[in-house]
């Protein structure tokens, strides 16, 4: 496989001498684990006193990561990315919410994503949390199997009803969804709600996608027994293959609890169970369609050989690549420039309710090694490239 994602002309094209300038600045800082603590600390105070802050935010962090503060703000992100080949995933980013009338101000809000994506090319997905519907505690009563109250047992009939409506939708108007995955304490039923999603709306071809955080050991067998409940029930297998973005957070709280972390216990040992899952699908994708969400190059380098060795063309609608906006521009646009379906992640929302995901972002930054050493050092090259034409 010739190596194509060293091409920075490729992979930075659409940003103008600033952007570039703010992109490495942004890496410089993320990449100082005392900075990124500091700062989230003092931009969250800053929100909660209501302090000026907000134009701040957006002219640098939230603009690089995110695509606007509604939908269509994010449309003239969405037309450039997808005059460069590269397509959208709207991600409505607002987390932790908590209450009835947020969940089906999301519900709303996913659905005019499914709408948006039927009517434009450009954005081939819709996409969901499980917690933009439902309260996180409630997942995770269910998945310890935990007796509901009566009221509980309401408010979890009308998460699962949110979860129909979306999915049902989408099913009607031919757009393929992603769920994403969270906590693994409260994975086990959104899981089940999923799959229950996938027997009903991918009888003939995928339009229900789950997310696997190949982080967790346990995936690949959640994985093959499923595959042996869709080949019982004959339907369709959709997933996001991602490696995963709650590392600390698992590690603490089964350090607190007393169990068996849910994580590999090392780097490579991620990175096998991903690439052990992707070629899993690739062995099944008459049945089965891939979502590979990943920043690795070496994971996305296995799956373009793949694809060779299978005889798959570089377009089949069943296989796409996917990498977060503000990131790993050098995979996407060099995947777009040689005809992979690629798609970003494009997160949007007002810029005090989506604070909590760009938080999230700069901590994952700085805990992936490499990640953010491999940006800068690619910034870098385009900057001198730059400089010296």
């Amino acid at each position: 496989m010739d190596t194509i994602f060293n091409n920075t002309e490729v992979a930075f094209g659409l940003k103008s001498d600033s952007e570039l300038d703010r992109a490495y600045f942004l890496f410089k800082m993320i990449s100082n684990e005392s900075l990124v603590r500091i700062g989230t600390t003092l931009t969250n105070l800053a929100l909660k006193a209501h302090l000026p802050v907000e134009g701040l935010i957006r002219a640098t962090v939230f603009d690089h990561f995110c695509g606007g503060i509604n939908e269509m703000d994010c449309l003239k992100v969405v037309d450039n990315m997808y005059a460069k080949g590269v397509s959208s995933v709207l991600d409505y980013s607002v987390e932790g919410k908590e209450d009835e009338s947020q969940f089906d101000a999301v519900l709303d809000m996913t659905l005019k994503t499914v709408e948006f994506a039927k009517e434009r090319d450009a954005i081939p997905f819709a996409v969901f949390k499980p917690t933009g519907i439902g309260r996180l505690d409630l997942y995770t009563k269910i998945g310890e199997k935990l007796q509901l109250s009566d009221i509980e047992q309401a408010e979890w009939n009308r998460v699962k009803e949110r979860f129909d409506i979306i999915c049902k939708t989408a099913h009607s108007k031919n757009v393929a969804l992603l769920i994403d995955a969270e906590e693994s304490w409260m994975q086990d039923a959104a899981d089940d709600l999923v799959e229950e999603m996938m027997r009903k709306y991918n009888k003939e071809q995928v339009i229900v996608f789950n997310t696997l955080q190949m982080y967790r050991w346990d995936r690949m067998n959640y994985l093959k027994g499923l595959h042996e409940r869709a080949k019982a029930a004959d339907f369709h297998i959709g997933m996001k293959l991602v490696r995963g973005a709650y590392m600390e957070k698992e590690h603490k709280r089964a350090q607190e609890n007393g169990y068996q972390t849910p994580i590999c216990s090392s780097k490579q040992a991620t990175d096998d169970n991903y690439n052990t899952a992707v070629e899993y699908m690739m062995q099944h994708i008459d049945k089965m369609a891939i979502f590979a969400g990943t920043h690795n190059e070496e994971s996305s380098y296995k799956l373009l050989g793949m694809q060779v060795f299978n005889g798959i063309t570089k377009n089949d609608p069943r296989i796409w690549f996917g990498q977060l906006y503000g990131m790993s521009d050098n995979i996407s646009y060099n995947l777009a420039v040689n005809g992979y379906n690629v798609a970003k992640y494009l997160p949007f929302g007002p810029v005090r309710d989506v604070m909590p995901y760009l938080i999230r972002r700069a901590q994952e930054n700085t805990s992936v090694a490499g990640q953010t050493s491999r940006e800068l050092n690619l910034l870098k090259s385009e900057r001198v490239r730059r400089k010296s034409k």
